[in-house]
């Protein structure tokens, strides 16, 4: 028995999601594969890689998942072929991979709701207060518009379709500060300056929701343009860095519609690129020594 979880992009909108604007955000084709067998009770294979906190933390939000789908006897292991720690998703592919496979362990159809659900309560005890889009995404598996009001406990996904290809180059660019650090000096800039980055935060969440009207029209320059736009916006929030910046200027000499980090960002991390041909790109990036992939997010797909 297996089940996958797929990690994500946020195109538009990180951080201002946060405090209760739109971001849109889509799955990536890379994730975590949960696998599961026949044991005498629910319990999962940790990685040898992992620290003693990781660890930790991991059994603690894997005893939440069980706990909500009734603790299948089964012992789960995990695979993952996704860059982890760098703003691509990977607790939320990792909690919608284990919600997915317990409620089929337990007889349960894993819809995308009920494997949202489950997989909420692993990033709860990963994140403390997550926005909830990385795993909403991740469980959709559809270019999604999320937002959530300040002080709700769920935010709600609206489905973006597109009717051209949307593909991204995702590559990482140095060393990426710890999200709680990114986060919480952003944090008390926003205390203490607060209509400054309120507006900040709302211009944000405007150029997400026109960069989803752009995806829904075919338009990608537009969208490629409010990622650029996003881009100058996040780091006016000092949220980018030296690697951060060379890399989207690296991408965008290369023809990318648009390129912006994407996540926490900091010190480092990843930045995408939106592309109409993709491979050409991730053979030169590679040539040059940049680790990166390519990923369809939406749209038709080639038979």
């Amino acid at each position: 028995m297996s089940a996958f979880g797929a990690g994500k992009v946020i195109l538009l909108g990180e951080h201002s999601v946060v405090y209760g604007h739109p971001a849109l955000a889509g799955p990536l084709s890379q994730g975590v594969t949960a696998r599961a067998v026949p044991a005498k009770a629910c319990q999962l294979a940790l990685p040898s890689t992992l620290s003693r906190p990781q660890r930790a933390q991991l059994t603690a939000a894997f005893a939440r998942a069980a706990e909500v789908t009734g603790a299948p006897p089964v012992k789960v292991s995990l695979e993952a072929d996704l860059p982890l720690a760098v703003g691509l998703g990977s607790s939320a592919a990792l909690s919608v991979a284990c919600a997915r496979l317990l409620l089929q362990a337990a007889g349960k159809v894993p819809t995308p709701k009920d494997a949202a659900r489950v997989a909420w309560a692993m990033e709860q005890e990963f994140h403390g207060t997550p926005s909830g889009v990385d795993h909403t995404t991740s469980a959709a598996e559809q270019l999604v518009l999320y937002w959530r009001k300040p002080g709700a406990a769920k935010g709600t996904g609206q489905v973006v379709q597109s009717p051209k290809p949307l593909h991204v180059v995702v590559t990482l660019a140095g060393e990426r500060s710890p999200t709680k650090k990114t986060v919480g000096a952003l944090r008390e800039r926003q205390a203490r300056w607060p209509s400054r980055y309120e507006r900040l935060f709302a211009e944000i969440g405007r150029v997400s929701s026109e960069g989803a009207k752009a995806v829904a029209a075919g338009d990608l320059e537009a969208l490629g343009d409010a990622m650029n736009v996003n881009q100058g916006l996040l780091a006016a929030l000092g949220l980018s860095s030296p690697p951060l910046e060379e890399m989207v200027y690296r991408l965008r000499e290369l023809g990318a519609l648009g390129a912006k980090l994407t996540g926490a960002g900091g010190d480092g991390g990843a930045v995408i690129g939106l592309f109409l041909e993709p491979k050409p790109v991730v053979t030169k990036l590679t040539r040059m020594g940049v680790r990166c992939f390519s990923s369809q997010l939406a749209g038709p797909r080639a038979s």
